[in-house]
């Protein structure tokens, strides 16, 4: 997974990186907290991170120690 999505994002669901994401890996579903990066469909292009208004984008490898439970999160989403 290259990129992921975490706890600034909930509650808020801004569309900004949505909109650049050249592959559509970026999801949204009823009932969702917040946004999720689909780990297997990702490119780690990076488009996402400077577009989102809340910073809640990193790559995996520069997440903060505080949100690292959203790497699993994010890979658990698409696993159902």
């Amino acid at each position: 997974m290259a990129y992921i999505i975490a706890e600034p994002c909930v509650g808020v669901k801004d569309t900004a990186c949505v909109k650049v994401c050249p592959v559509d890996c970026i999801y949204d579903s009823e009932g969702w907290d917040q946004l999720y990066i689909h780990p297997d469909e990702c490119i780690d292009c990076g488009a996402c991170e400077p577009e989102c208004p809340v910073e809640a984008i990193f790559a995996v490898e520069n997440t903060p120690e505080k949100w690292k439970s959203y790497i699993q999160k994010n890979a658990d989403m698409f696993k159902q």
